[in-house]
């Protein structure tokens, strides 16, 4: 017997450091959560203004992210979670070389 999986995407906006951002979630993203116990949940992550700036967790500014509905819960919610998350990864040496040198160029 084959199933036919319907997407069902929640869609979200949020700004991050002047950044406005569009999440977009799926908690279900396998269905398979009721039949087998898996808890596949779906994110995609993308700057949308300006377009496609690179964020901490991604340099193109679009990031498509696995994780489990558990989880996002347990961050209060997609949101939240793209939001700690982005918090987490700009505290990296990484992600503040970078902000310097778009800084630096701002200069000149």
């Amino acid at each position: 017997m084959s199933r036919t999986f319907t997407r069902h995407y929640e869609h979200h906006e949020t700004v991050w450091n002047g950044v406005r951002i569009s999440i977009s979630y799926e908690p279900r993203w396998l269905s398979l959560a009721d039949d087998y116990g898996l808890d596949t949940a779906h994110l995609e992550i993308e700057a949308i203004a300006p377009e496609r700036a690179p964020l901490p967790i991604t340099e193109t500014g679009y990031r498509s992210h696995f994780t489990t509905a558990h989880a996002v819960a347990a961050m209060g919610g997609p949101v939240a979670l793209v939001r700690t998350w982005l918090d987490e990864e700009a505290a990296s040496p990484a992600w503040q070389r970078q902000v310097a040198a778009a800084r630096q160029l701002t200069l000149f």
